[in-house]
């Protein structure tokens, strides 16, 4: 079962909502199902999330969103992708879906806007997951690299075969061949007239990430009054130093990490991604 749900975002954004299995049987309107919403990150899709929302769906009711600029939402031209646009979005999906108070589970980008969502409304949110996420400046020079990184895109790819290779082999910033790489941008591409095509706009992607990538986010972290869980990748871009030093920041913060995968934990090792993460919600449910 995949089910799609609109939400009105900040500005009335259209925004795409995703059921991918159904929520557990069996509760009443007064003992209904702990909602969690999974948030993307940059250049991601509601989908990278569904083998976790099917596990999920076992005892929660799981939805996956779409955030504005990608996936099936609306990429409006003149919009606004600030940090504030991005956590009022996801606040209007757990309010118009029933969700709160929620757990959050973000990945990268999507682990920001969970973090400064719970912070902002801790009245929504009940738990947090951070996948990834730095709360560290990376500064104008990450942003150049990005830039650079999506020039070399050798857009338009005639095959999806073609799509897989680049990301997975090719790309410069691939350090050794990862094929789930591959299949992670295979999903974020739709066939245009002249080949395979990515479904976000670059330069939107560049001003979503323009709002956040110059500041540290370490006082919003602070703030977070909810239990939270810390996950990284071995061969991810949040450091273990880092990520420990924002367990010590958190008020109720948990450290957890996954052997052999990169930056995208929970595409490139969704067992032990499940094995990370399942103590800790199973925690959160407990009385």
């Amino acid at each position: 079962m995949v089910r799609r749900m609109d939400v009105t975002g900040a500005d009335g954004v259209r925004l795409a909502a995703w059921e991918f299995a159904d929520p557990p049987k069996g509760r009443g309107e007064t003992d209904r199902a702990p909602g969690v919403l999974l948030l993307h990150g940059l250049m991601g899709r509601a989908s990278h999330w569904a083998a976790t929302a099917r596990w999920l769906a076992e005892r929660h009711r799981a939805v996956a969103l779409d955030q504005r600029g990608h996936g099936r939402s609306e990429k409006p031209a003149d919009g606004s992708f600030t940090r504030e646009a991005y956590v009022s979005d996801a606040a209007a999906a757990v309010e118009q879906l029933g969700l709160g108070p929620v757990i959050l589970v973000g990945h990268s980008m999507g682990a920001l806007t969970a973090w400064q969502l719970a912070a902002e409304r801790p009245d929504l949110v009940q738990a947090l997951v951070i996948c990834d996420m730095r709360a560290s400046a990376l500064g104008a020079a990450s942003q150049r690299e990005w830039e650079d990184w999506f020039r070399t895109w050798p857009v338009p790819f005639a095959t999806l075969a073609d799509v897989r290779k680049w990301f997975g082999e090719d790309d410069p910033w691939v350090e050794r061949p990862s094929p789930a790489r591959g299949e992670f941008f295979a999903e974020v591409m739709a066939e245009r007239v002249d080949g395979w095509r990515p479904v976000f706009s670059f330069r939107q992607m560049l001003t979503s990430r323009e709002t956040w990538v110059h500041d540290a986010h370490w006082d919003s972290l602070a703030q977070v009054p909810c239990p939270t869980l810390v996950v990284r990748g071995l061969d991810g871009e949040l450091g273990r130093a880092e990520a420990q030093e924002m367990v010590r920041v958190l008020p109720y913060g948990q450290y957890a990490e996954v052997p052999d995968a990169g930056h995208l934990v929970h595409y490139d090792q969704p067992d032990a991604w499940r094995a990370a993460i399942e103590p800790f919600l199973e925690g959160v449910l407990t009385p």
